[in-house]
This record gives C-alpha cells, structure tokens and sequence, in this order.
C-alpha cells in the first residue's frame, strides 16, 4: 500500500517536473524571439517591465511576436517603438472631477 502511494507520488513529481521543464523551455524560445526582433535598449526595457508587471509582459511579448511574425515589423522594435506599446496598453484616461456649486 504505502509503495503504491510512493510510485503515485513520484509518478506526480514527475509529471509537474516535466511540466515546469516545458515552461522553461517555451520562455527561453520566446526570449531569443524577443532578442531577435528587439533592439537591446527595449530588450532590457521589456525584463523590467517582466519584474514589474508580469501580465502587462505576457500581453507585449504576444504583441512583439505577433508582429514579428506577420511581418509588420521590418527591422526591430526601438526602444521608443516599444515604448509607444506600452504607453497604448496601459493608457488610462484622467478622471474628471467636476466641482458644483449650490
């Protein structure tokens, strides 16, 4: 009984091993994508915004790729050309307060 339970368990560590090891893999591949079509000044730009926003990162690198590979970009993406994306994701219109008098 309890060497059952010892091969489920093991059997369980391996299956999520495999899974992170997959994980890692697909990261790296998206990193020489994003290596390969950034230029280093938005690359580096791009890890920051990694350790800082995790969505906001998964939604740009999407974008990078998808443009990439559609071909929109022709050479790399600029610094400014990244920060012109990220200005457009995160852009929120400035609340309007009214003031009103009695």
């Amino acid at each position: 009984m309890a060497a059952e339970q010892e091969s489920g368990d093991d059997d369980k560590l391996r299956r999520a091993y495999a899974k992170r090891l997959q994980q890692m893999q697909m990261e790296q591949q998206k990193k020489e994508l994003l290596k390969k079509f950034l230029t280093p000044d938005a690359y580096e730009r791009l890890m920051n915004v990694r350790m800082a926003n995790a969505e906001l990162y998964s939604r740009i690198v999407d974008i990078v790729i998808s443009l990439a590979q559609s071909g929109r970009a022709s050479s790399k993406i600029t610094d400014e050309q990244l920060r012109g994306i990220l200005a457009k994701l995160t852009y929120r219109p400035e609340p309007k307060i009214e003031f009103r008098h009695k």
